[in-house]
């Protein structure tokens, strides 16, 4: 006899765990099956180099779940199931090529002596945006917590008016459409300072010039400077392991290891799953599929020509590598011991260097100069590693998912089984060079390329760690497609989420709490 619920999902990302979770609040019995062996999608921990270190696999900023509504709700309950964060009062900094370096703490005397270390007016400008914050952070989360209906959007426009003036409103509308380039270079004086915040569009595959950007190194710094960072205690899986022992504490199911063949479908309506070891799982009420949009046709099958053209044109961003270090000692940072403070250091110079390498791998091409995050997080959670020890977690932005050839003309290989430790050392070369005897420190390293974070999650496409792109025809109203935005399919039933699906990517649980509320009717 096959197994019923109320609603099966595909995956255990932590979309669809929050999704999950709200609706076996509800009262809806649920069962979640997730192909990989270890649940989570990107956000898992693993002692990947040596026994003792614990390293997060993709995900390490928590913040925005911890700040999400879903959290909101149901934080009391997940912490009795473990969920635990550590704060981080210095969220990121940046170190360059000359010596110097340019950081965010939640002190705010802090940040404007790194700051005007550089120039002071643009401490003086820091200080001003920082004091208007509070009133303009109610609309952008508004805007990026609300649904994607014209409804919903025609209410947040006439707050908004009513707020702040028709003048105002367009201006934030403006603001809304620049480049990161363009509103940094209006803003501050210093490179230093626009490329410190400049990196932060490069996380959600904003490069310098990019329209529809600006919003996210603005909002990452005036969040760092009044909020700081949160990361999960002993790694970023306390999320998920706490969500699914919620769950299950409610009587779902949470398989892994289960493989998806087929959503089976009966008069037009999604009824199930068909796994591949030939199991058959029926669903009531609802099939959610935490899948990119171009893997959706081989579960379903045509759908509509719209639809379906819609889920194979939708595009992904270049790709990530990752970089795992175990570490005898934190790296002595040329610019000074203060960047070993920070849970972030971003080796991005310039945003020339940053539009150079999204171009790079844009074509295909190994990036001759490409972009790290240092995170740093034993220095706020030492329970990540042996006594006196510490994890580097080094994520390289840019990287090309299919490789076409090398900017730099030194790596003959186009796979990543043989460009992986060529690569690998060229990015640890640059961060030898921004903190000399790294390498001297480093115990162990654990590679993954692009090919297998897309191997261990089929969702991460070419190692897009975003699940595709969030430029502005692919955003808003149009993640994934239009009149979809809510996660909505052309079969009754069954429904999309995951970071393709609006709000987009982060950690923020957005689109699977958006859809479970929609589901459950409140």
């Amino acid at each position: 006899m096959a197994a019923e619920f109320d609603a099966v999902l595909i995956g255990t990302g932590h979309n669809a765990l929050a999704a999950a979770m709200h609706l076996a609040a509800k009262g809806w019995r649920v069962g979640l099956f997730e192909q990989a062996p270890v649940p989570g999608g990107a956000v898992k921990t693993g002692e990947y180099t040596l026994p003792g270190f614990r390293h997060d696999w993709a995900a390490m900023n928590l913040s925005l779940f911890a700040g999400s509504p879903f959290f909101k709700t149901y934080g009391a309950e997940l912490t009795s199931h473990g969920c635990a964060f550590v704060p981080v009062n210095r969220p990121f900094g940046s170190s360059f090529p000359d010596g110097s370096w340019a950081g965010v703490s939640t002190d705010m005397a802090e940040t404007l002596a790194a700051i005007s270390a550089h120039s002071a007016e643009d401490a003086a400008t820091w200080k001003t945006l920082c004091a208007g914050f509070g009133a303009e952070a109610p609309h952008l989360f508004g805007l990026l917590g609300s649904e994607m209906k014209l409804r919903a959007l025609a209410y947040f426009l006439f707050r908004t008016l009513r707020a702040k003036g028709v003048g105002a409103t367009l201006d934030m509308g403006r603001f809304l459409l620049a480049s990161p380039r363009a509103w940094l270079e209006q803003t501050f004086a210093h490179p230093h300072v626009r490329a410190m915040l400049g990196a932060w569009g490069m996380h959600l595959d904003f490069a310098p010039d990019v329209a529809g950007g600006a919003m996210f190194p603005y909002l990452e710094g005036m969040a760092g400077q009044a909020f700081g960072m949160v990361i999960g205690q002993g790694g970023a899986d306390t999320v998920t392991r706490s969500m699914i022992a919620a769950i299950t504490a409610r009587g779902g199911v949470v398989e892994t290891g289960a493989k998806v063949a087929r959503i089976t479908q009966d008069q037009g309506r999604a009824s199930g799953l068909r796994l591949a070891d030939g199991r058959h799982i029926l669903a009531s009420r609802a099939v959610i599929a935490g899948v990119a949009p171009g893997a959706l046709r081989h579960l379903t099958g045509s759908t509509t020509p719209e639809f379906d053209g819609a889920m194979a044109s939708f595009r992904h961003a270049p790709g990530t590598m990752m970089i795992h270090l175990a570490m005898d000692a934190l790296p002595e940072w040329r610019a000074g011991k203060a960047l070993q403070q920070h849970a972030y250091v971003h080796i991005a110079p310039s945003l020339d260097q940053m539009a150079r390498t999204y171009q790079q791998a844009k074509a295909g091409l190994l990036p001759d100069e490409p972009i790290l995050v240092v995170g740093q997080p034993t220095v706020f959670d030492p329970s990540r590693a042996p006594d006196g020890k510490h994890v580097l977690w080094v994520q390289i932005r840019m990287a090309p998912g299919t490789i076409t050839g090398d900017a730099k003309g030194e790596i003959a290989a186009k796979d990543w089984e043989t460009a992986a430790e060529p690569f690998a050392d060229r990015a640890l070369a640059i961060l030898e060079a921004h903190a000399p005897g790294t390498k001297d420190k480093i115990l162990a390293r654990r590679i993954v390329t692009p090919a297998e974070l897309e191997a261990d999650n089929p969702n991460l496409v070419g190692g897009d760690q975003v699940c595709g792109s969030h430029h502005l025809s692919q955003h808003f109203l149009f993640r994934p497609a239009r009149g979809h935005a809510d996660g909505s399919t052309p079969i009754a039933n069954l429904h999309l989420t995951g970071a393709a699906v609006w709000p987009g990517a982060g950690t923020g649980a957005g689109s699977g709490y958006l859809l479970a509320r929609k589901l459950a009717g409140n």
